[in-house]
């Protein structure tokens, strides 16, 4: 046999699950899972066999919401509150749910914030806040599970959820593009770093997702039309975590410092791009 070839039945991938007593993927933590992107990477996860920790941060209720949907799943749920605007201590909660758990194999660094307030205009202390949360926060969510993954020897999976806005900037969002620019960044630093512990660490960029954050909750991203982006219409979050679920899988073991855009195809239109057009004039020459 050559050594380009392997066994038969053998599909190459080093399967994570095969460290887990049970044969089961290991425990997952996602942040800002009571809603949105969040809740619905809890449940893919939930859905592809791992233990999910769920964090909240203002709805509680919404928060059990996500523990439940896992638990319908066959799939242990622990649920706590999460404050990034509170560090370095709120950070806690990564190492507080790894305990409940039993570990930690997956991270996936959802909560954020954003503004959309002009430079000029922008206070010094909304701008902190945004870059605690959307990169102090992650940074420091990123290093605990990182930490426990390296201690556990058995390898992980870390997702840092970013936005199109990692890749291209947006008026009113100067806080928000510098603080997802850097999470890209910090992605790609951590990926060759934690290469060697067999730690994978990829980004996922989404562009306008029917999400509360972008006042979407109930809204059916079908049935929306959005003549600014090419597929002509707003994601849905599930679409995200469909991704979220790959780059945690051994499928995805040969993945790392990666940022996957989920978009509609936005980023390919360059200058012409906005979610916001109204019109379909880019479409013609």
């Amino acid at each position: 046999m050559s050594t380009n070839e392997t066994p038969a039945g053998d599909t190459g991938f080093r399967d994570l699950r095969a460290a887990e007593p049970s044969g089961r993927p290991g425990p997952a933590i996602v942040t800002g899972s009571e809603s949105g992107i969040g809740r619905a990477s809890a449940v893919e996860l939930a859905r592809r066999g791992h233990d999910v920790g769920v964090t909240w941060f203002r709805d509680e209720a919404a928060g059990r919401a996500t523990a439940e949907e896992v638990r319908a799943l066959g799939r242990r749920a622990e649920l706590r509150h999460l404050d990034l605007r509170d560090l370095p201590g709120a950070a806690d909660v990564v190492d507080d749910l790894a305990d409940a758990l039993g570990g930690v194999e997956v991270l996936v660094n959802d909560a954020g914030t954003g503004t959309s307030t002009p430079l000029l205009e922008l206070g010094f202390e909304d701008w902190r806040e945004v870059l605690s949360v959307d990169l102090d926060g992650a940074f420091l969510c990123l290093q605990r599970a990182a930490r426990r993954m390296v201690a556990a020897g058995r390898g992980g999976r870390i997702v840092n959820i970013t936005s199109v806005h990692e890749h291209q900037p947006r008026v009113g969002a100067a806080p928000y593009c510098a603080a997802k620019g850097g999470l890209g960044l910090l992605t790609r630093t951590a990926a060759i770093e934690l290469a060697e512990h067999g730690i994978t660490v990829n980004a996922v960029a989404p562009g306008e997702i029917a999400t509360p954050m972008t006042g979407q909750e109930d809204t059916d991203p079908h049935t929306e039309h959005r003549p600014g982006v090419p597929l002509g219409r707003p994601g849905d979050a599930r679409e995200i975590a469909a991704v979220v679920g790959f780059l945690c899988s051994p499928q995805a073991s040969y993945v790392t410092g990666a940022s996957y855009a989920v978009d509609g195809g936005m980023l390919q239109m360059g200058p012409m791009a906005g979610s916001h057009l109204t019109e379909e004039a880019w479409r013609r020459p």
